[in-house]
């Protein structure tokens, strides 16, 4: 296994699904290794493989949708270890794909190592022993939130398990925001609040599509009106774009708004979420983003990774996205924007100690390798998380 005089690592999670999140988890993991272990050679394994070869350049990647058991093995002969995640890869039928492919591996003798996963919702039996029987073998198990932890263990895993912090949250930007924004026909010299929309489905299944776009439609004709400020929708997958219009239709001042509509890499994204005065919205990697730029930030929790992360930064932590909470969250936006210079300061901590945690995946894992593998290369300095995220 590995390459002569290197280490060769393996990487399964929701890659080439054009998902900004997951790409940007991608992104900071393979940055944040390689300043560890520069004789690492990476192996990705791709839902797009043309795709992520377009993200990703510099790595090797490998299509495994739809591929037979013995090809696949081919490739996993090859590895070091296996990195199964990081994000939200482990819920009821999808769970058992990862997993199978992963336990394929330990049966070739790779050593399985979980990178700040994501669980839940996890109740069918059949994924659940998938669980059981494939990480509790692995050398080591480490997940992004307390809420992941606890689904894992309802599903009866029993090994210890080590709450880390997503790896998007190493993210380092760039300074390519307002050309962006220029690019959309943003208007320039005005207030803008950014606004993060999603479809309903498998990880937001109690989610009522046409009262939540009333909802925020209600919520961007507020915004408009009370901070004078132009609404700018992010997407973060393409179907986003058309949520982002059914709740435009639904609003008063719709001429306040731009849906943005171009493929932006992770780093592109971040860099135009730098240039928001407000961020409220539905998908973890947009608010992710929103403190890594240090601006106030309103979660709308459609599931619990969403709910975890809100308390963690410390913003409010409202309990769903239903019509009925209309009042309250109105209410929410105007004491969040009356109290950003407070909330400003709490936020950059709380933000700096889980780039800390979202590191410590990382060392967890150069660690195991400095005692598997030979190490011919002298270890460069990481970046601290300060400066990993700009």
């Amino acid at each position: 296994m590995g390459g002569l005089g290197g280490v060769t690592v393996g990487v399964l999670g929701s890659y080439g699904g054009r998902n900004v999140g997951d790409e940007a988890i991608l992104t900071a993991m393979l940055d944040r290794l390689r300043a560890g272990r520069p004789d690492a050679h990476f192996v990705v394994f791709s839902r797009n493989p043309d795709h992520s070869r377009g993200i990703h350049p510099d790595v090797e990647v490998v299509g495994w949708e739809g591929v037979c058991r013995e090809r696949i093995s081919e490739h996993l002969r090859r590895l070091d270890v296996l990195l199964l995640g990081g994000g939200g890869i482990l819920y009821d039928t999808e769970a058992r794909r990862y997993l199978r492919m992963a336990r394929t591996a330990q049966e070739l003798g790779v050593a399985v190592f979980t990178y700040a996963l994501g669980a839940g919702p996890l109740t069918d039996e059949t994924d659940c022993a998938w669980v059981r029987t494939t990480l509790s073998d692995a050398v080591e198990v480490t997940v992004r939130d307390e809420e992941s932890k606890l689904v894992l263990e309802e599903a009866g895993l029993t090994r210890p398990i080590t709450v880390t912090a997503d790896p998007a949250l190493l993210l380092a930007p760039g300074d390519l925001g307002g050309e962006l924004l220029r690019a959309e026909a943003v208007p320039r010299g005005v207030r803008l609040v950014g606004m993060s929309v999603r479809e309903p489905g498998r990880a937001a299944e109690h989610l009522d599509e046409e009262g939540y776009h009333q909802l925020l439609a209600g919520v961007g004709d507020f915004l408009v009106h009370r901070l004078d400020a132009h609404v700018v929708f992010v997407p973060m997958e393409r179907d986003d774009i058309r949520h982002a219009h059914a709740v435009v239709s639904r609003m008063a001042d719709a001429e306040h708004c731009t849906v943005l509509h171009g493929n932006y890499r992770p780093q592109q994204v971040l860099d135009i979420v730098k240039h928001l005065d407000l961020a409220v919205g539905m998908r973890l990697h947009f608010l992710i983003f929103a403190a890594l730029a240090g601006i106030p930030l309103l979660p709308l929790p459609y599931a619990g990774k969403v709910f975890d992360f809100a308390q963690r930064i410390g913003a409010p932590a409202l309990r769903g996205v239903v019509r009925e909470t209309a009042g309250l969250l109105l209410a929410e936006v105007d004491r969040l924007w009356d109290e950003r210079p407070a909330r400003a300061a709490d936020m950059a901590a709380r933000t700096a100690s889980m780039q800390l945690q979202a590191a410590r995946t990382a060392d967890l894992l150069l660690a195991y390798l400095d005692r598997t593998t030979p190490h011919p290369l002298i270890r460069h300095s990481a970046p601290t998380p300060a400066s990993a995220a700009g």
